[in-house]
């Protein structure tokens, strides 16, 4: 860093520079460094990263910290946990070490959600491993008349969730601790309109090639359920759903694209309708089992 107090387009120039050498990164694309130094730098200043002007002098506290960010991001600290929160869905969401980091691509699952639950005259919503409850609270806040609950074997994620509900004012939100629906009310057999699961889909032997900055921030747990294709957990609630969704009801999964057919297969094999939905890059991310009748 400059030893005087330098402008925001030198600390900029500094930032990209620094995290475009991080082998911790994944740079899955080119502008990733660059979005990341502005809104670290944007973090820094308490100011909106589309606010920041290159010709500001930032003060030289400011540009401290600024540096401090940069080292724990080029660590591959993700850039959510430096915040402390992230933007999903038009919601605000706390975030914290420990519990998995809501994905911007999993708005597509609430959203699917959302779609389906609105023809449905009875609305009641399951997110299984709902880690910090993007998707929960997402479809909670799209339907305020919804029965929403919120699963997870994690006691600190369900305390996050319920947290993050809270300062949403989500009072249709609700959370257990539970392995898989052992804790879901015994009275919501049979009245589910939805289940939504973001499953921990990488293969046991796979986890060692992830990214540093997701193997070594992203608890194991969150990552894989140890199984060897990755979708044990996906194979016990195809099993399990079924019993209690009502009929027209939806089961569904976001995955990666390559586990977009093994998924359908498994939802074949249980008797539901399967459709995909992709995003807007045409990428398949949701796979959608309906219950038939």
């Amino acid at each position: 860093m400059s030893p005087a107090a330098p402008r925001v387009g030198y600390l900029l120039t500094v930032g990209r520079t620094l995290l475009r050498k991080s082998t911790a990164i994944d740079h899955w694309r080119a502008a990733i460094a660059r979005e990341d130094a502005e809104d670290l730098l944007a973090l820094a200043l308490g100011v909106a990263a589309d606010a920041l002007d290159a010709e500001a002098i930032v003060p030289a506290r400011v540009a401290r910290r600024y540096q401090e960010y940069l080292e724990r991001r080029a660590a591959g600290e993700p850039v959510a946990l430096i915040r402390g929160v992230v933007e999903f869905a038009g919601l605000t969401l706390a975030v914290r070490p420990g519990v998995f980091v809501p994905r911007g691509s999993s708005e597509l699952l609430a959203q699917a959600a959302v779609a389906a639950l609105r023809r449905r005259q009875v609305k009641v919503a399951v997110d299984v491993a709902c880690g910090a409850a993007p998707v929960a609270c997402a479809v909670a806040d799209a339907l305020p008349s919804a029965e929403v609950w919120g699963l997870d074997i994690d006691p600190a994620a369900v305390a996050l969730s319920r947290a993050n509900a809270r300062r949403n004012r989500l009072g249709n939100a609700h959370f257990k601790v539970s392995d898989l629906l052992a804790g879901l009310p015994r009275r919501l057999r049979g009245e589910v309109g939805a289940f939504t699961m973001h499953p921990p889909y990488v293969a046991r032997r796979e986890v060692r090639a992830l990214p540093r900055e997701i193997r070594g921030f992203e608890p194991r747990h969150t990552l894989t359920d140890g199984s060897p294709d990755g979708l044990g957990l996906v194979r016990d609630l195809v099993e399990e759903a079924p019993g209690w969704l009502r009929g027209g009801g939806v089961l569904l999964f976001e995955v990666a694209p390559y586990l977009s057919r093994p998924v359908q297969a498994l939802m074949r094999r249980a008797d539901l309708e399967v459709t995909v939905q992709a995003d807007p890059g045409g990428i398949t991310r949701v796979v959608v089992g309906r219950l038939r009748g």
